[in-house]
């Protein structure tokens, strides 16, 4: 791409930064549906404990928590309690008109490595935010939102992040290995870990991307965001989740419901996710996410009106925890897309965690299924 454009992106990025804070980012983005759908997920209740009776403490929050971490821990399978070294190394890098990006490599579990892009601003001023963007089901992978591949610019959003100053790593998933197809990746994957998930990998994955970017000495550890778009929005999803060091999260068009899309398939949770006497669906996920930030994208394809019921079962756990200005979503309603209206909304809810609101909020964070 010419110098003009990517100066063009860089400067739309930092003229953007300068509108955050103007409005109320909560009202905007917690707003239903209107009308609401006629059919909406029957979503168990959050805030009841086992014997039915409400839960209106934090401490009893913190008990009923721990039972959902357990059971999806049970059914995701059980992560490594020690992690391999990372044994990083940078295979090439490009030195762009304003940020640099590097190929880089680094061991998952011992003798298992992946590799994905790294783009750093160019002199960037004490340590930096800093995002993994996970990429969608596009056959460049982990090329297109580093802009290697450059042929959908609405999907380079590690351009655009890169722009607005932070530090982003774009790993390959898994199931991109070469010369294989899904299934077969994902098999190969589990080989040494048979009680795994297909998304308990690529959960983990995003583990050891949070483990590199806290190694670098240009980022702020204690400001670390996560987004993906379609498959990369399932990857953020199980990320936050198990992981408390993502302060930050933005889902657009996974299909946040269960039955919303391909979470059957084995590269995901498998048939066993359709088992009628377990009580399992995505909102628990969220809850394991709150009081962190979390925003849904939605445009009418993998996730539409009816996603709003998972935003609202989970936003009696925000406000319990003091943190209702945390969660929220949007229908653009472009379909299968991340369209200007969605970047915009994208942007700003991570330029507002990431960026603006003081670390301290932080200290009402909870463990994620994996506390590092």
């Amino acid at each position: 791409m010419g110098r003009v454009i990517w100066t063009a992106l860089f400067l739309g990025g930092a003229l953007s930064c300068a509108s955050i804070g103007r409005r109320d980012l909560s009202s905007d983005l917690q707003r239903p549906p209107d009308p609401l759908p006629k059919e909406m997920p029957r979503l168990s209740p959050l805030l009841v404990d086992a014997t039915g009776s409400p839960v209106t403490t934090r401490e009893g929050w913190a008990r009923k928590r721990e039972t959902l971490r357990r059971s999806w821990e049970e059914f995701l399978g059980v992560f490594p309690k020690e992690k391999a070294p990372l044994e990083a190394q940078v295979l090439a890098r490009e030195d762009l008109p304003t940020f640099t990006r590097e190929h880089v490599k680094y061991q998952i579990v011992k003798g298992v490595f992946t590799d994905g892009y790294l783009l750093t601003p160019k002199d960037p001023k004490g340590k930096r935010p800093a995002v993994v963007v996970f990429h969608p089901t596009v056959a460049t992978h982990a090329r297109q939102p580093a802009g290697v591949d450059s042929s959908n610019p609405d999907l380079m959003i590690g351009v655009h992040l890169v722009a607005r100053g932070y530090v982003v790593l774009c790993p390959r998933c898994v199931i991109f290995d070469e010369g294989a197809t899904y299934a077969e990746n994902v098999a190969k994957a589990l080989e040494n870990h048979p009680a795994w998930k297909g998304m308990a990998r690529m959960a983990y994955d995003g583990l050891r991307a949070v483990d590199y970017l806290q190694s670098l000495p240009q980022v702020n550890p204690e400001r670390i965001g996560g987004i993906g778009h379609s498959l990369g929005a399932k990857e953020v999803l199980y990320a936050a989740a198990i992981d408390e060091r993502y302060r930050a999260a933005v889902f657009s068009e996974g299909g946040i419901g269960t039955r919303f899309s391909n979470w059957d398939a084995i590269w995901y949770l498998g048939l066993e996710i359709w088992d009628p006497d377990a009580d399992r669906e995505h909102h628990q996920l969220l809850s394991l996410i709150a009081p962190r930030a979390f925003l849904l994208l939605a445009g009418e394809s993998a996730d539409n009106d009816q996603s709003w019921a998972f935003i609202q079962a989970v936003l009696p756990v925000y406000r319990l925890l003091g943190a209702e200005r945390n969660i929220g979503w949007l229908n653009h309603r472009s379909g299968h897309r991340y369209p200007p209206a969605a970047r915009a909304a994208a942007m700003e809810f991570l330029d507002h965690h990431l960026i603006e609101s003081p670390l301290q909020n932080d200290r009402r964070r909870l463990p994620g299924l994996f506390t590092p």
